[in-house]
C-alpha cells in the first residue's frame, strides 16, 4: 500500500513536530527508491512545512504568525452567533485557520536512492496552530 495516515498528539496551542524520520520510514517500508512523497495535513488549523527545526527560529515563527493573524482580533469566524449549527464546544480559532493558510498544509519531497532529498538543515514539520489535539497527516508514495 502506498498510502498511510500518521496520527499525532499535540501538547500545546502552537507546536512544531518534525516528522522527517516518520516519512523516511514510510518510504523504506514501501521499498521506495526514486520518486516523491506527498505529505498532506488533514486539518484546517495545522500546516505542513519544510524548514529548519531550530528553537529560536520556531519561536520567531510563532511570534510572526501571532503578529500577522493574532488570536485576540475580532475575526468574523469567531462570532459563533453568526454561524448556523455550531456545536457547543466550537473553538474561536479563526487565527489558526488564517495562519495555516499562510503556511500551507501540503508539501512534496523528492526521493532519490530511497532517501528524502532535503537540504542540510531541512526537516518536514507539522505545525499545530490550535492545539492540543489529535491530528492526522497523510503520506502518499509517488513512484518515479
Amino acid at each position: 500500500m502506498s498510502f498511510e495516515r500518521v496520527e499525532l498528539t499535540t501538547q500545546h496551542p502552537f507546536q512544531c513536530i518534525p516528522i522527517t524520520e516518520t516519512v523516511q520510514t514510510f518510504i523504506a517500508e514501501r521499498g521506495g527508491q526514486n520518486g516523491a512523497v506527498l505529505i498532506s495535513g488533514q486539518h484546517t488549523t495545522t500546516a505542513v512545512i519544510i524548514n529548519e527545526m531550530e528553537t529560536r527560529l520556531i519561536r520567531d515563527l510563532e511570534a510572526w504568525l501571532s503578529e500577522v493573524a493574532p488570536a485576540d482580533r475580532a475575526w468574523k469566524h469567531n462570532d459563533l452567533d453568526l454561524r448556523p449549527n455550531i456545536p457547543a464546544d466550537e473553538p474561536r480559532n479563526a487565527h489558526a485557520h488564517l495562519q495555516a493558510l499562510l503556511l500551507g498544509n501540503q508539501v512534496t519531497v523528492a526521493v532519490q536512492a530511497g532517501a528524502l532529498v532535503l537540504g542540510q538543515y531541512q526537516d518536514v514539520i507539522v505545525v499545530e496552530l490550535d492545539g492540543p489535539r489529535q491530528r492526522k497527516v497523510a503520506l502518499q508514495w509517488l513512484p518515479g
